[in-house]
């Protein structure tokens, strides 16, 4: 039979396809193919390998060597036949994960079928070879099972792209949740800046010159303070209670012998707790940062220059820009104060905030942003005190004091303890922990915010 040459095809942009291309024109170009007639009238390519061997044996001249020949070409084409049916089998298994995930239960259905399907096929191949049954023309077996292969290999590496492309997928999802979630996370932290700014707006000082300052000015920026101490309380106790602190113990932890009526009083020992770490030193010139027991006290002016120029001032960039001035060095001494390390890594997970910290940068999360304000405010407060032309001081009331309006101002609600005093009861009102320490102005005294309770001593019955 004349051969055919194949034309030239154009080189697919796929490997597979263009093997697979390949593959076929070799096929019909296969020099050694005979027609047969099928039943409809079309005609297929077939190389019947054992009626091919038996004419060729019983020619006369053929040498024993060819047949050994052509036997190792029929167990080369099993082979291959056997290898394009497992990777038939492979392919199919993948279709049969792929459609679990999400489940599809005619795809799981149908790619069951197929793999039952090619199991069978390859049970058979079994039969035939253990029967000496195989009817293999080598040639068309090996191009057969070429294509065969390279069919499989197409199907299984279009599942894993689909696979690749889900998962693609599922990641993208996952990314826009997490940027919504910072733009949830980005929005609290605005509306917690804008809460904190809030909490007192400064700009109510900046007509005050020096030689107009006074006391009243000194009391009016503390009630700015104090606000942005209490705004920081709530967020402190809001990563306490997220990360599931017993409040009832950490506040007997701070004030072990105190009652509380209600439990809303606890936040109380917490302000007392954050007043008292922000406000130690405050006597001192520099709140004692250098170490000085004794440090040099410059003139008011110059302390009145740094209130002025630092209360409009972003913490952040006061860090930025004089990382080795006096405000970042308190901003570091007293974070790392107030916030145990313990209590950092119960609230986040890690200790990144005072690491970052103290290698002088600036955490950018809500809570130490929050921190960082009242820091501020504390820090003002503390230069206009030296910038008053009489002398400051701060007090604290000790534990057990008797109550006095003139130095105190009771924090608590005396009526809740109404039920535990009788008519005939003599009852003393004493100090149980301070809140808010109180401030001397030369003889004008600022009264200190303190919790108190009262001592009730029973009537003694007479015989």
């Amino acid at each position: 039979m004349e051969s055919n040459r194949p034309k030239s095809v154009h080189r697919s942009t796929s490997t597979g396809k263009s093997r697979l291309s390949r593959t076929f024109q070799k096929v019909i170009s296969l020099r050694t193919a005979s027609r047969i007639a099928s039943s409809n009238g079309m005609g297929i390519c077939v190389l019947s390998s054992q009626h091919k061997s038996q004419e060729e044996d019983a020619m006369p001249g053929h040498k024993h060597g060819d047949s050994k020949l052509k036997r190792k070409a029929v167990m080369e084409a099993l082979v291959a036949k056997l290898f394009a049916g497992v990777t038939s089998v492979k392919a199919a298994y993948a279709e049969l994960q792929m459609a679990q995930h999400p489940y599809n239960s005619d795809a799981i259905h149908a790619a069951d079928h197929a793999v039952v399907e090619e199991l069978k096929t390859l049970s058979e191949l079994k039969r035939k070879f253990l029967k000496k049954e195989l009817d293999l023309s080598p040639q068309v077996t090996l191009m057969l099972a070429e294509i065969q292969e390279q069919q499989s290999l197409m199907r299984t590496f279009e599942i894993a792209n689909k696979k690749l492309e889900s998962e693609t997928e599922e990641k993208d999802s996952g990314i826009d949740s997490l940027r919504k979630e910072l733009e949830e996370r980005r929005g609290v932290n605005k509306s917690l800046e804008k809460r904190l700014n809030a909490s007192g707006p400064l700009s109510m000082f900046d007509n005050v010159k020096f030689p107009m300052l006074n006391p009243t000015h000194f009391v009016q920026f503390l009630h700015f303070t104090l606000r942005s101490v209490r705004s920081f309380v709530k967020m402190m106790l809001q990563e306490m209670e997220l990360a599931q602190w017993d409040l009832d113990a950490a506040a007997k932890i701070i004030e072990p012998d105190t009652r509380f009526p209600k439990l809303s009083h606890r936040c109380f020992v917490f302000e007392s707790f954050v007043c008292k770490t922000m406000l130690e030193g405050f006597n001192s010139p520099d709140f004692f940062l250098a170490g000085n027991s004794q440090p040099n006290k410059l003139r008011p002016e110059r302390y009145f220059d740094e209130f002025r120029n630092l209360k409009t001032a972003n913490p952040k960039q006061i860090v930025a820009q004089h990382p080795q001035s006096s405000f970042p060095k308190f901003l570091r001494s007293k974070y790392l104060s107030l916030v145990h390390a313990k209590m950092e890594c119960s609230f986040f997970g890690n200790l990144n905030q005072r690491k970052l910290l103290t290698s002088g940068g600036f955490p950018e999360t809500a809570f130490f942003i929050g921190f960082a304000e009242m820091a501020k405010r504390v820090w003002l407060l503390h230069r206009m005190a030296f910038s008053l032309h009489e002398e400051v001081s701060i007090f604290q009331v000790k534990k057990g004091c008797r109550f006095s309006e003139l130095y105190m101002e009771n924090v608590a609600d005396d009526s809740l303890f109404s039920d535990e005093i009788r008519d005939d009861s003599n009852v003393d009102i004493r100090v149980s922990f301070t809140v808010v320490p109180g401030f001397k102005i030369g003889r004008t005294v600022i009264q200190s915010q303190v919790y108190s309770s009262p001592v009730i001593t029973p009537p003694v019955s007479r015989g």
